[in-house]
């Protein structure tokens, strides 16, 4: 899932960006398309896989203005260099003109190989364990150097500033505003105590939204195995946040999940256990951050497109519900990796 800042602006922000700006900007920058152009699925950024002459097709991002600065994104682009020279298997974007990241016409975009592949199966336990020993090895890259520029992903950023951002504004239907405050209050109050119990856990850069539509599965030669895209949400945080939406739902199998991808992830960096106590509390700001994320998009004509219940109460209903359900699951103890068979 995307993320956004609580002040972003609300406007409708690619309203310029027809089919023959997305042509234009990529000549401007030396390619000549041939006039093929398909729209990929993204809500937060607009991807396109544009047909190049006498040469493969590229995957043409164009960022959502005002997001992130030139500076963050130049993060996200080392960052996956950097993994890319450790022969981490990522999709890092293209150099044209020597630079990764281009301007045209007030927008800003990067281009990317196209890559194909599937959804990793991860009732495999094969697979679990490949995902966790590239997991091993981007958080091994990640601990290397800090970020400057990109933003943490914690209690105050995912959490405290989306519940505020919705308070704010007229959002919730009015008669659900309390009971979603109330619920939301002591939800954050509970991630709050997940922290305290973890401790002081070492923070990195990481992948940030590590589900698994950003993993394709490659099946067969040189290349088989996971690729990981789409660093759109690299940020500073806990290892454990790039593991834990790898899980399935049910505790059982979460637990025998969480231990064949540990597994893997030991091969190459140590993993601390104290972030198990991270994991509700992680999955309760993520619920948290996707609502506001919704409502901060609004302006922008994909957003009531896709989310049409959004603006009615029963969504409102069932995500107090849902935080009602983090507090209780956020005061058990925390999944524990159940040793591999």
């Amino acid at each position: 899932m995307p993320s956004a800042s609580p002040n972003a602006p609300r406007e409708t922000p690619y309203a310029g960006l027809t089919p023959d700006a997305v042509i234009d900007a990529l000549e401007s920058v030396g390619l000549e398309c041939d006039g093929r152009l398909f729209a990929l699925n993204s809500y937060e950024n607009r991807v396109f896989q544009v047909g190049v002459e006498d040469a493969a097709p590229v995957i043409a991002k164009f960022y959502r203005p005002r997001r992130w600065t030139d500076a963050q994104i130049l993060e996200e682009h080392g960052f996956a260099a950097e993994l890319a020279a450790a022969e981490v298997p990522v999709v890092a974007p293209l150099a044209a003109g020597g630079a990764t990241l281009h301007h045209h016409a007030g927008f800003r975009f990067a281009l990317f190989p196209r890559r194909s592949g599937r959804t990793p199966e991860l009732e495999d336990a094969e697979t679990l364990k490949w995902l966790g020993r590239y997991l091993g090895r981007i958080h091994a890259v990640g601990a290397a150097r800090p970020f400057a520029a990109r933003p943490a992903l914690d209690i105050d950023t995912f959490g405290r500033a989306s519940y505020d951002w919705l308070l704010e504004r007229d959002v919730i239907p009015a008669d659900l505003r309390a009971p979603w405050s109330g619920a939301a209050t002591l939800a954050l109050d509970a991630a709050a105590r997940c922290y305290e119990r973890a401790g002081v856990a070492q923070t990195l850069r990481i992948h940030g939204d590590c589900h698994p539509g950003n993993v394709l599965w490659v099946e067969e030669g040189a290349a088989r195995g996971p690729h990981f895209v789409d660093l759109d949400d690299a940020r500073t945080g806990p290892a454990v946040q790039d593991l834990w939406m790898l899980l399935p739902g049910e505790r059982d199998a979460a637990e025998r999940a969480l231990g064949l991808i540990v597994s893997g992830y030991e091969d190459f960096r140590d993993f601390d256990d104290r972030e198990l106590h991270l994991i509700e509390a992680l999955r309760t700001l993520r619920l948290l951050h996707h609502a506001a994320w919704i409502a901060m998009r609004w302006d922008d004509p994909a957003f009531p497109a896709a989310f049409p219940w959004f603006a009615g109460p029963r969504y409102w209903e069932e995500r107090i519900l849902e935080l009602k359900e983090q507090v209780a699951a956020m005061q058990e103890a925390p999944l524990r990796p159940a040793p591999p068979a």
